[in-house]
């Protein structure tokens, strides 16, 4: 019969046999999908761990006790799947476990979005995780679910977005999780989304982006322009002044040696 077994990375877990009357006479052997991992003889009370690339990532980390029972401790991600315990005297296997191993969950992070066709009435954000797996992201407003988006590879970016209202005052959260586990981040409305109010721009900058309000995007992009050209300009400058002083300091030190 097949088995499921979670739990989180770093975390123990033991597959248990519950064969003790067949342990008793014939020797078992357990397996991660076809690689030997280990073999128990249970009337001598002796093991062996087989020289196998299974073996060799588990072997620190193995444990049998006296039923045969397996005991996997600091677990990791590429610890999930197929455990096979069988007897010598059997061909078919006694139990067969399907372990996954969840990696430990992050908090969300969520952030001002501004995309190209910004509104003035709506505030776009974005709740994005980084190095997941297996897990699910989800919007929440309340406690009724909004959107969400699932991933089952390893080692992926997730983000999700949503657009809320500037002066509204519903919750929403975003969550992270797994069959095992979850981790929430609640928005903070008043935090993140900043209205144009008493002025015709908004500027956002450090770690967010620009983001502007009706008509005036243009003249506030000439003035970013045109503060970027002024900077550069002040740049050049400098550089050729102090290039025209080193030269003149050169023909003096030139002229001096030679009198």
């Amino acid at each position: 019969k097949l088995v499921p077994e979670s739990v989180m990375e770093g975390d123990l877990v033991t597959l248990r046999t519950d064969v003790t009357e067949i342990l008793q006479y014939d020797p078992i052997q357990w397996k991660f999908g076809d690689i030997l991992v280990v073999k128990i003889n249970m009337k001598e009370n002796k093991s062996m761990i087989y020289n196998t690339s299974a073996a060799e990532r588990l072997r620190d980390r193995l444990k049998l006790d006296q039923t045969g029972s397996l005991s996997i401790t600091n677990t990791r991600t590429t610890d999930s799947g197929l455990y096979k315990i069988s007897s010598t005297g059997t061909v078919t296997p006694l139990n067969t476990f399907n372990l996954t191993v969840y990696a430990r969950l992050s908090v969300p992070l969520i952030s001002r979005d501004c995309p190209s066709s910004s509104s003035q009435q709506n505030c776009s954000l974005l709740c994005s995780v980084v190095n997941v797996g297996r897990v699910t992201l989800s919007w929440y407003k309340g406690n009724s679910l909004l959107s969400s988006i699932s991933v089952s590879d390893l080692s992926i970016s997730l983000s999700l977005p949503l657009e809320v209202e500037y002066q509204e005052k519903n919750t929403y959260s975003c969550v992270l999780n797994n069959p095992i586990s979850n981790q929430t981040q609640h928005l903070d409305i008043s935090q993140l989304c900043h209205t144009c109010a008493g002025m015709s721009w908004l500027i956002l900058l450090s770690e967010h982006c620009v983001c502007c309000c009706g008509s005036t995007e243009a003249v506030l992009r000439l003035a970013l322009s045109a503060l970027v050209g002024v900077a550069t300009v002040s740049v050049l400058i400098y550089d050729i002044r102090s290039r025209s002083l080193q030269q003149k300091k050169s023909v003096q030190t030139s002229a001096s040696n030679t009198d």
